[in-house]
């Protein structure tokens, strides 16, 4: 019985540790300013894409809304949260500018984002399940 009680013990306080590890992840999203250094699909270079400013994005944890800019025009969208799981809506009206592709490949590939991750280098990972889709590095 004494090894039983051992084990329960033991998964509960595997459990929190999980579910705290979670948290601590999603506190690194808020307080600085994201900038796009790769994003996946597009035949253009990356810096054909993105020839003058790259994408941004910042979360904001009071309001549940990310906001930056898609390369040439601000956005704003709520997003939600749920452990590494993470989702945009679409994006509030922005300024109509036309800047290339980069901004509509930026959009698109927000909105196909369901997970997130941060690799070795602390850099943020937007994911479509397992496959990196967009990365990001901290600008502040």
């Amino acid at each position: 019985m004494k090894p039983l009680k051992i084990l329960a013990v033991l998964m509960i306080m595997l459990c929190l540790n999980a579910c705290q590890s979670t948290k601590n992840m999603a506190d690194n999203l808020y307080n600085t300013t994201w900038e796009l250094d790769y994003i996946t699909g597009p035949r253009i270079t990356f810096s054909g894409l993105y020839p003058d400013k790259k994408p941004q994005i910042t979360f904001n944890k009071t309001t549940k809304h990310v906001e930056g800019n898609a390369s040439c025009n601000g956005y704003r969208a709520e997003y939600t949260l749920n452990g590494n799981s993470i989702s945009f809506g679409d994006p509030g009206p922005t300024t109509m500018m036309y800047c290339g592709e980069g901004e509509q490949t930026f959009l698109s590939t927000i909105k196909k984002v369901n997970t997130y991750n941060f690799d070795d280098g602390g850099n943020l990972v937007l994911m479509l399940d397992d496959v990196a889709m967009m990365r990001f590095k901290k600008v502040n």
